[in-house]
């Protein structure tokens, strides 16, 4: 199968590094510097756990350059980016391209398939602790990478989503293909929300959330919280989130930190409001009290 895959950072960069060197046909949309050194130099992944690298040789272009008509397209951009990514998606689609969002905001593949009505569009996350160090050089913090996609209506189902599964787990990517893609992206969420909430609360990086402390207390409390949404919202969680997400925090590098921090010390652009205040809004929308997020959201907007 043919893939493309619109990002090329600590999700896109390193999804396509990983299916490349397992031999897949995959290009990367990149841009600026990063695109340039892809180009010239490779794609090097450096992991943090064990000080080792390599680079690899891949196929990586423009969306104004690439002409190719793909099976899949991973759409691996921070969710204040999406909306120029659905002109791009329309124009190298053909009828049978299935377009897999992975994104930390929660109901993106929703919100694309109205977008993308022609196509069809999977909900999707990863688990993945990775970063551009400089161009063309991608910082993986630990060894966790996971990407679970799947349809939320079982009459799409088609079955080149098991092809998808198998290229991933090929890739050495542990690829799941959900059958209830709706609980598991909310688990997912219940990770990266809580994460780069308390560690902007906190100033905080892998480190302190892995001592016992106000920052795990708030990462806890928080995971709760989206627990108790997930309930209202008639997808319960069928196991204890906040067991499962110290285990994934346990594997990270102590100097680890989320991109929302970094974006956001950085004076960049952020996923605050999709990652932190649209847990408030769900709050009031299932009229589930969310104190922890409001305490979070008050402070993170007066700053």
């Amino acid at each position: 199968m043919k893939y493309v895959i619109i990002g090329a950072g600590g999700t896109g960069g390193v999804t396509g590094y990983y299916m490349k060197k397992a031999g897949k046909d995959v290009t990367l949309i990149a841009r600026g510097e990063h695109l340039k050194t892809i180009r010239e130099q490779g794609l090097t992944l450096e992991k943090m756990w064990d000080k080792t690298e390599k680079t690899i040789t891949i196929t990586a272009t423009d969306m104004e350059h690439y002409t190719d008509h793909p099976d899949v397209i991973f759409v691996c951009v921070k969710g204040y980016s999406l909306d120029e990514t659905i002109p791009f998606i329309r124009r190298i689609s053909k009828k049978t391209t299935i377009v897999i969002p992975v994104l930390n905001i929660y109901g993106t593949g929703g919100k694309m398939q109205k977008q993308l009505p022609e196509l069809l569009v999977t909900d999707g996350c990863i688990y993945v602790s990775a970063n551009i160090k400089e161009p063309g050089r991608l910082l993986q913090h630990g060894q966790i990478l996971r990407i679970v996609f799947g349809v939320r209506d079982k009459a799409d189902f088609r079955p080149e989503l098991r092809e998808i599964q198998k290229d991933l787990c090929d890739s050495n990517i542990d690829g799941i293909l959900s059958e209830n893609i709706r609980r598991e992206a909310l688990e997912k969420f219940s990770y990266v929300s809580p994460i780069g909430a308390a560690g902007l609360y906190h100033h905080a990086t892998a480190a302190d959330f892995q001592k016992e402390g106000e920052a795990r207390e708030l990462f806890k409390t928080m995971i709760r919280e989206i627990a108790t949404l997930a309930q209202a919202m008639g997808v319960p969680f069928q196991k204890d989130m906040v067991e499962v997400n110290l285990k994934i925090l346990s594997n990270l590098a102590p100097e680890a930190t989320t991109s929302m921090q970094r974006d956001i010390m950085e004076g960049k652009q952020s996923e605050i409001d999709g990652l932190v205040y649209e847990v408030v809004r769900m709050g009031e929308k299932y009229h589930v009290p969310v104190p922890a997020y409001e305490k979070v959201a008050e402070k993170l907007k007066a700053l």
